[in-house]
């Protein structure tokens, strides 16, 4: 078996589907009044970071952000340790969210969720019901950085970085600079050798 890895997207192009998604998240709700970014933890917390920062270069003004720890709401995984967030921010602890300073939580909030790769849709599910058990956001929309399609539930995102349609034999990974220490999304395919 041959394992191909392709680059789909790279640093400029990761930055520029940010940067559209934060003109487009500014369109839809009108400014962002009433809105949060919130992360799912691991790579979503620095998709959410990087909105917030490309807003306020734009509009001027900080948006809140958080990350969401989704671990004890997933139904496909086994029970992962989880880490604490940044030292010396200052937070609100909801159960698994953690919000930076300017904002009180996510009741009647505007709440846009942030992941790297949309696939069955069970991340985003247990990511909203985690949000439900930390209080009744206004609505809740989603942004991806890649929508993979095979959805095994009906969630649609409102911002998408970039559609790649994919076999169930393929793979998409994101890697960020914050953590994986450079900007790519590349697809991995496994082939047969002939």
């Amino acid at each position: 078996m041959v394992t191909e890895k392709n680059v789909i997207m790279d640093e400029t192009a990761i930055r520029r589907a940010l940067s559209r998604i934060a003109h487009e998240i500014l369109e839809k709700n009108k400014g962002i009044e009433n809105c949060l970014l919130v992360g799912i933890r691991t790579r979503g917390v620095y998709l959410a970071q990087r909105i917030a920062e490309r807003i306020k270069e734009i509009e001027g003004v900080e948006i809140p952000y958080g990350e969401l720890d989704i671990t004890h709401y997933r139904d496909d995984r086994g029970a992962e340790g989880s880490e604490a967030g940044e030292p010396g921010a200052q937070t609100v602890v909801h159960s698994n969210l953690t919000i930076t300073s300017g904002s009180s939580g996510i009741h009647d909030k505007k709440v846009i969720l942030f992941d790297d790769v949309l696939y069955t849709g069970r991340t985003i599910r247990a990511a909203m019901d985690a949000l439900m058990d930390c209080g009744r956001p206004r609505m809740i929309q989603l942004a991806v950085l890649a929508d993979r399609g095979h959805r095994e539930l009906p969630i649609r995102p409102d911002y998408i970085g970039k559609n790649v349609p994919t076999s169930k034999h393929e793979q998409i990974e994101v890697a960020l600079t914050e953590f994986d220490g450079k900007d790519e999304v590349y697809i991995i395919s496994n082939r047969e050798e002939r």
